[in-house]
């Protein structure tokens, strides 16, 4: 057995592998070394989901792209809490927090209106928006009303200039579009809400638009196709951002944080939408639908997410389908021809944990992190809770993992392992989860061929090379240290130090 070697502290030139047979290469970082130089890759050309396993994306080589990362609220738009103390958010130390932990995917949260409201009713205020206020007259915060057919052009600069920067830093970007939390309370615990900074909000615009239209004081109905003159103003906005972005390779496209569940066929038209105008466009490039929640109007359904026309989704556990309910601790595979973007954020809010990163990646999902970051929404002087940093580095981790394997040609494969937590292009390659460690039973008859073999410790961050294992039959192999663990198998021969 070889001695112990970090996962991300090898100087580079002794850390490189050459996988000849498959045409494939792990690079761990370097200590210091910058993760683009490493397990992360610059974006080439738009993604598109993968022809021949639509669990994941493709870039422009055809290469399968798994998406990992955090993200956090205030990472667009500036957001001051009422009563607190103004501190820009500092995007260029974020990008480079990212890159220290080895992301590669982040949503770039949206905010429609000029005010967001807490669960405890708090206030925040939020600029820039994408609308110009013009004038005449004053919105109810005192301020200038919005012309919702002129565009604030800061907006969409700092929109494009966000993006290019991630793209710089090896990173594809969620653009958000529309935001839940933006029209309505959301929860009856509010004692206020955000629709009275709405720019949708008749009183706050000079076009005349309401999108109040049953005027109960929330804005649930701009999340519809209820009103025909603010779907026009969306519309329009949406053209505004694509034509700001189209060029760019590393984007997704997000409809809505968590709209209601009567937004569906609203996102649907969105979806469809935004595939009709890049049709016309340089560059295509996918949609993705996230779980629809709201405490009054009611939540949607994961059903709503695998009907739709997006690409990709996020689910979450579905308290109306208790068989859609597992997200948390045993996440299910699902072969539903479209990429999950497992997302703590419609699982936990702020959660998970380092298992629930390696059963997502053996599952076939991508799991990402709703991030406590510092400067965020409540806390602009906090500091990042550490207690997250063991999910941070898990996420890192599993890049790198993923980016060795030939992941377009592996498929959940549970009964494989008695673990169940298997992701195998049988008789060539297998990335497998023990929970508990200890040995695990493989069913290895798809190959007679001698296997190279691998532990890595996820708790150390460290990788053990151990002795191959011939297939043909069912093997039982034993993790060389406590705790999890993860294994990796691969045809000898097809890979060299």
């Amino acid at each position: 057995m070889k001695r112990p070697r970090s996962l991300i502290s090898l100087s580079c030139a002794r850390a490189v592998m050459v996988l000849t047979a498959l045409t494939r290469f792990a690079l761990p970082l370097a200590a210091g070394a910058s993760a683009r130089d490493g397990a992360r890759r610059a974006a080439t050309g738009p993604l598109s989901v993968h022809p021949d396993n639509p669990r994941y994306f493709a870039d422009a080589s055809g290469k399968a792209v798994y998406l990992t990362g955090s993200h956090t609220w205030a990472s667009l738009q500036d957001t001051l809490p009422v009563g607190g103390r103004s501190t820009s958010f500092d995007y260029a130390a974020y990008l480079d927090f990212l890159e220290k932990h080895n992301h590669n995917f982040f949503r770039l949260w949206a905010w429609e209106s000029t005010t967001w409201v807490s669960k405890d009713s708090r206030n925040a205020l939020i600029s820039p928006l994408p609308f110009a206020r013009a004038g005449p007259g004053k919105a109810l915060d005192g301020k200038p009303k919005f012309d919702v057919t002129r565009f604030n052009q800061a907006y969409f600069d700092r929109l494009r200039a966000r993006v290019e920067a991630a793209q710089d830093h090896g990173c594809y970007v969620a653009v958000m579009l529309f935001q839940g939390f933006s029209v309505a309370r959301k929860s009856r615990r509010r004692k206020g809400t955000p629709w009275t900074g709405h720019p949708l909000n008749k009183s706050n615009n000079r076009n005349g638009v309401d999108g109040d239209t049953d005027g109960d004081g929330d804005g649930y109905e701009a999340h519809t196709l209820g009103n025909p003159a603010v779907t026009r103003v969306q519309e329009a906005y949406v053209r505004k951002v694509i034509d700001m972005v189209n060029d760019l390779d590393n984007v997704i496209y997000e409809i809505s944080n968590e709209s209601h569940g009567d937004s569906t066929e609203w996102q649907y038209h969105f979806v469809r939408f935004i595939h009709e105008h890049e049709k016309h466009k340089p560059k295509q490039h996918p949609v993705w639908m996230s779980f629809q929640w709201d405490g009054i109007a009611g939540p949607g359904s994961n059903r709503n997410l695998w009907k739709s026309p997006a690409e990709a989704v996020s689910p979450a556990r579905d308290d109306r389908d208790k068989s859609l309910h597992p997200y948390r601790g045993d996440p299910p595979a699902t072969n539903a021809g479209k990429v999950v973007l497992c997302d703590t954020d419609h699982i936990w809010g702020v959660g998970g944990n380092v298992a629930w990163v390696w059963k997502s990646l053996t599952r076939g999902l991508q799991p990402i992190f709703m991030e406590p970051y510092k400067n965020s929404l409540w806390n602009p002087s906090a500091n990042i809770e550490a207690k997250w940093d063991p999910v941070r580095r898990a996420m890192g981790h599993s890049l790198v993992l993923a980016n060795r394997m030939d992941l377009a040609a592996m498929t959940p494969q549970d009964n494989l392992a008695s673990t169940r937590y298997c992701l195998a292009n049988p008789g060539r390659e297998y990335l497998v989860y023990l929970p508990s460690g200890g040995e695990i039973s493989m069913d290895l008859s798809a190959t007679e061929e001698l296997l190279a073999v691998e532990w890595f410790d996820p708790r150390r961050g460290k990788t053990i090379e151990a002795a191959g294992v011939r297939g043909g039959q069912q093997r039982t192999l034993t993790a060389p240290f406590a705790g999890h663990a993860v294994l990796y198998l691969v045809l000898a021969g097809s890979q060299q130090d």
